[in-house]
């Protein structure tokens, strides 16, 4: 079946870097444009950035744009997201998803993993 497993969330100080990364299993990865969103306490998901098949072509939010970096390895199955200058905002429940390129629907989605920002 469809297996999105995310990894690498934990707790940053503000400025500080996290690099997120997802495997994908049952369904062939380089076939599909990948994306992240998130999802702050007590607010809705908000798509972040999608990339296409081939990682060649990249879309982020206006909230991230220029702080975040969005990437895959075809041969390895896996997304990553590259998180820098992180700010308390950026605090929320992380997900990888399968589609959404510019954004909503995702086909597939993974558990999601909890990054904090905090000092």
């Amino acid at each position: 079946q469809v297996q999105l497993v995310e990894s690498g969330g934990g707790l940053a100080q503000p400025g500080e870097s996290l690099r997120l990364s997802c495997v994908a299993s049952g369904f062939k990865f380089n076939y599909y444009p990948m994306s992240w969103a998130r999802q702050a306490p007590g607010k809705g998901l908000e798509w972040m950035a999608g990339i296409n098949m081939d990682g060649t072509r990249t879309s982020y939010s206006e909230s991230v744009k220029g702080r975040f970096t969005i990437s895959r390895d075809n041969a390895k199955n896996t997304l990553y997201l590259q998180m820098n200058s992180l700010k308390p905002e950026d605090t929320a429940l992380y997900y990888c998803n399968r589609d959404g390129f510019r954004g909503p629907p995702f086909t597939a989605r993974g558990q999601g993993i909890q990054v904090t920002v905090s000092s």
